[in-house]
């Protein structure tokens, strides 16, 4: 016992919101932690009901690691309450926002209000999607989870640094089967992929929703669809948690492809760790992207 607080051999329990902080956390924790994932890795994580199941986990975690940058808004804060567990709310030892020390894209400027959709006043809370920031978020978990449970701190900076080397290794791999695509267009449906076309230099004429989550209208698709066909774009990328609907009526128009991804680990069935979702989406990708150079 320390600090009124003991732990079991069954080892600390960490609650994720999502499948990808669950995937690095299994990483960092290995055979000492029990972690689940709220989140499905098919679901929108914007939009989620606050089950009292998610509410009987939170209540029983030592530790909960969440995304951060408003992506939880929604539903998390309520959670939190109904979960009564005084170790996981802010500013405790059991609460982790796995935001911290990102370098974090499009933080808007100025006033943010309803009116430009889902907007997110701290920036994209997509940052899983650049592997780069896999270091940054296992760090942060190591840091947790050594402060929780100092006597396996060594355990968990043995399993920190094989993830990390592993990570090194796959991310040399994903830039060489990316190289040769640096500068190609597309278009996405969501702004959900900004980190990963900001690390493997592909750029973004825009998205197929006119606001972040909101549909697009007839004006705007004809606009996409113009400008699409005037630059010789002919991919669109999108989750496989979103309708396809307005991104096959824009390929329809140019000629051009839908590609659905998995964006987070459990998005396909093959997508089974943070590892193999970068396999999958690089490959995939790779299947259909023109060479530019």
């Amino acid at each position: 016992f320390f600090s009124g607080v003991s732990f079991s051999w069954a080892g600390l329990n960490v609650v994720t919101t999502t499948s990808d902080l669950a995937s690095i956390a299994k990483e960092v924790g290995g055979s000492l932690v029990i972690v689940d994932a709220l989140v499905k890795g098919y679901q929108d994580p914007h939009y989620i009901q606050p089950k009292p199941s998610f509410m009987v986990k939170v209540n029983r975690a030592d530790l909960l690691i969440y995304q951060g940058l408003e992506l939880e808004i929604g539903w998390l804060p309520v959670l939190i309450d109904g979960a009564r567990n005084p170790n996981i709310r802010l500013g405790q030892p059991g609460h982790l926002d796995a935001s911290e020390g990102i370098s974090k894209l499009e933080v808007p400027t100025g006033e943010v209000d309803r009116s430009m959709g889902d907007i997110h006043p701290y920036g994209n809370p997509h940052y899983h999607l650049d592997p780069e920031n896999g270091f940054i978020i296992a760090q942060s978990i190591y840091n947790k989870l050594s402060e929780l449970d100092p006597e396996n701190g060594p355990q968990y900076k043995v399993n920190l640094n094989q993830f990390r080397k592993r990570l090194k290794e796959k991310i040399k791999q994903w830039k060489i089967r990316m190289a040769d695509f640096q500068g190609a267009q597309i278009v996405t449906y969501h702004k959900l992929w900004s980190y990963f076309t900001n690390q493997f230099q592909l750029k973004v004429l825009d998205t197929v929703e006119i606001k972040p989550g909101v549909p697009p209208t007839t004006k705007h698709l004809a606009r996409l669809t113009d400008q699409m066909i005037q630059k010789k774009i002919n991919l669109i990328v999108q989750a496989t948690y979103y309708k396809s609907e307005f991104s096959n009526m824009v390929a329809r128009k140019t000629g051009g492809t839908v590609l659905t991804l998995p964006a987070f680990v459990g998005g396909t069935p093959e997508a089974k760790d943070y590892f193999s979702l970068f396999d999958i989406i690089t490959e995939e990708l790779g299947k259909v992207l023109k060479p530019t150079l």
